[in-house]
């Protein structure tokens, strides 16, 4: 999903990159006794963690002035493990939030848990959705305290580093698409040199930054909460969280929404999700270019997609040749650009930056995709996003450690599918050389408890495509699928659709599923 500064699966630190291995065509084998020694002694250290949570419950305060959290909402800790197999080793203290419900005492059924994707997003604005009166959460708000969290690694929660923030964000930046071998062996040895820097400035926490650690540490967070079981919102990656927690923790489920799914898919986990990732962001930049070519009366881009494409080739060629500003070549025109084919909210803001450009106007691109190395918190935000996104990745799953491979699946991609694969290359490729042990994946799949889970998914999404809501609600006996036909924002339930809207409404509020899958027509198309 990749954190982008671009627009976190991912907001502010967001695209989501995935990626998966298979080594060769090995499939991944079965949990030796080893692995499944080393689960059953971190589902105690779990167990020994949220009773002392349970008991100790989470000291509300007024949020820190500079969390940009506004009263009601308030802020608190929770203590987790560094390592769940030492559960009375290191600790690390998690940030939390929550707002009460809006509606009565007898109304009241506990807390909704927030997690907005990433890996490496802030779940912290979630209780914002109350103060700024955001109409699609108005039911769902009376009935529950919203509560949001930053993961470990994430922000104010013991946050990891792999690089300076203000070196992280300078520019221009090599251009993604490599014209020679020299090009692609300058990217190794970046890449290299990254993933070395995260062992450097955040060693410690490495190996511990995993999918399942993030599962166990919400268990924790529920025990914290005074909630016997958790009901939990979880959007592009939190998908992921959503399904190895259903997976660990089944009986401890009340209610469960995924929300434009992670491919759970051992095969998928983290290589392959990245590639298939690449073929969707090409057919959802056309998706965005075709709009654009239809409202070329406010744009004045070309009145097909082809010249709309045309001109994108023409502004991505003129930045690589003398990059816009000094600052804007063509992997900040990627950063800027891919967050159209992100989120429908994006297709306004950057046609018209675009549009701008075209007719003379090259500051507002500049004042858009440039770096502000000013903003140093937003920079700090951004380089962790980036960290805690490389450090889940791969230390996640093993991923292939042959250039060769990379290359060979990369330049075959590109052929057809050129908008993403390089720039998504390059942001995993420092998993090639991780200097941490990779583990192997959860085998996502239902335990005996597990309620009806709610998976929402547009059939045209980019960052997380289609497949994977598809292959979570296998996985998941008695859950139902809603998709959204022919859309494909990312983050589908907080976007106006009364089809979809109405029915998460009636899922948190009653538990109740349809009795059978529902498609859904998309929501309304942007406006210019």
């Amino acid at each position: 999903m990749r954190p982008q500064r671009r627009v976190t699966a991912l907001g502010s630190a967001g695209v989501f990159v995935t990626a998966t291995l298979i080594a060769g065509a090995v499939a991944a084998p079965s949990a030796s006794a080893d692995t499944r020694h080393g689960q059953d002694r971190e589902a105690r250290g779990t167990a020994i963690a949220a009773a002392r949570a349970a008991k100790s419950g989470i000291d509300w305060q007024d949020c820190p002035a500079d969390w940009g959290l506004e009263k009601p909402i308030q802020c608190g800790w929770v203590t987790v493990p560094l390592d769940y197999a030492k559960p009375n080793g290191k600790q690390i203290k998690l940030a939390v939030d929550h707002i009460g419900n809006t509606g009565t005492k007898e109304e009241r059924q506990g807390a909704l848990v927030y997690n907005p994707g990433g890996p490496g997003g802030s779940g912290l604005r979630f209780p914002r959705r109350v103060t700024t009166k955001n109409p699609i959460w108005a039911n769902t708000a009376k009935a529950y305290d919203f509560v949001g969290f930053d993961p470990r690694g994430v922000g104010h929660s013991a946050p990891i580093s792999c690089v300076d923030p203000q070196e992280f964000v300078k520019a221009p930046k090599m251009d993604p698409v490599p014209d020679s071998e020299a090009d692609k062996r300058a990217q190794r040895k970046l890449a290299a040199e990254y993933a070395a820097g995260c062992v450097e400035r955040s060693g410690e926490m490495l190996p511990h930054m995993t999918t399942p650690n993030t599962a166990r540490d919400l268990d924790v967070i529920r025990a914290a909460l005074g909630e016997k079981k958790l009901n939990f919102l979880g959007v592009s990656y939190g998908t992921y969280i959503a399904g190895v927690y259903g997976t660990l923790f089944p009986t401890h489920v009340r209610r469960m929404i995924a929300d434009s799914v992670v491919n759970p898919s051992r095969e998928k986990i983290w290589y392959q999700a990245n590639l298939d990732q690449d073929v969707a962001f090409e057919m959802r930049w056309k998706d965005w270019t075709a709009w654009v070519a239809k409202n070329d009366g406010a744009f004045h881009l070309g009145d097909t997609q082809a010249k709309v494409q045309d001109q994108w080739l023409k502004l991505r060629a003129e930045a690589k040749k003398s990059p816009i500003g000094g600052v804007v070549g063509p992997a900040e025109l990627i950063s800027f650009f891919q967050s159209a084919p992100y989120y429908d909210s994006s297709w306004v803001p950057v046609a018209t930056v675009f549009s701008k450009y075209v007719a003379g106007d090259t500051q507002a691109l500049v004042d858009a995709a440039a770096p502000d190395l000013s903003d140093t918190a937003g920079n700090i935000a951004a380089e962790n996003g980036n960290a805690v996104y490389t450090a889940v990745e791969c230390t996640d799953a093993k991923w292939p450690t042959s250039w060769k491979k990379w290359d060979r699946d990369n330049t075959r991609l590109h052929k057809d599918y050129p908008f993403m694969t390089w720039a998504n290359a390059w942001m995993n490729l420092p998993c090639a050389t991780w200097p941490v042990k990779q583990q192997t994946p959860l085998d996502v799949k239902t335990g005996k408890g597990l309620p009806p889970v709610l998976i929402v998914q547009a059939t045209r999404d980019a960052a997380t495509p289609y497949e994977g809501g598809v292959e979570l609600h296998k996985r998941f006996k008695g859950s139902r699928l809603i998709t959204e036909k022919d859309a494909g924002s990312h983050g589908v339930t907080g976007l106006t659709n009364p089809c979809i809207n109405e029915r998460v409404d009636t899922y948190l509020l009653t538990g109740k599923v349809d009795a059978a899958d529902v498609t859904c027509a998309p929501h309304a198309t942007p406006k210019p």
